[in-house]
């Protein structure tokens, strides 16, 4: 993921979710150095994410599929992804948050061995007030 993907990443972000991250959040993620990605598909982008990592730990911040292009493993294939570099940077174990209601990417994530292991209350905002995280760990040892 560069600078000149940012477009392009705004406008899956803004189909998928209610509340879409920034072009901000997106160049700081950039300019700090976490590990972004891009999936493409007939030189469109069709998926991404980011992810940090620290103190043998990497959390999961974003992971996104173009609307129309998932239910066909994108977004296992850049969770994998994701996870191999993590291995790579000798990280034990992997964390990140999804709503309680984005039935399909939790089933994703406990396909791919993650299992819940905490809520935080109030996190995401939502059409309607807020809505809880469930948080998400998998050893990666």
């Amino acid at each position: 993921m560069g600078d000149v993907d940012i477009a392009e990443i705004l406008a899956i972000e803004q189909s998928a979710y209610t509340h879409p991250w920034t072009a901000v959040l997106f160049e700081d993620c950039l300019r700090v150095g976490y590990c972004c990605w891009v999936m493409h598909r007939d030189d469109a982008i069709i998926a991404y994410g980011i992810m940090s990592i620290g103190a043998g730990e990497c959390h999961i911040l974003n992971l996104c599929v173009k609307p129309e292009m998932q239910n066909h493993g994108y977004g296992s294939a850049m969770l994998e992804h994701l996870l191999d570099i993590a291995r790579s940077h000798n990280v034990e174990t992997a964390f990140l948050e999804v709503r309680p209601s984005n039935r399909h990417a939790i089933r994703m994530y406990e396909k791919a061995g993650f299992n819940e292991v905490g809520v935080r209350s109030n996190y995401y905002p939502a059409v309607k007030g807020r809505e809880d995280a469930v948080i998400l760990a998998r050893s990666l040892i």
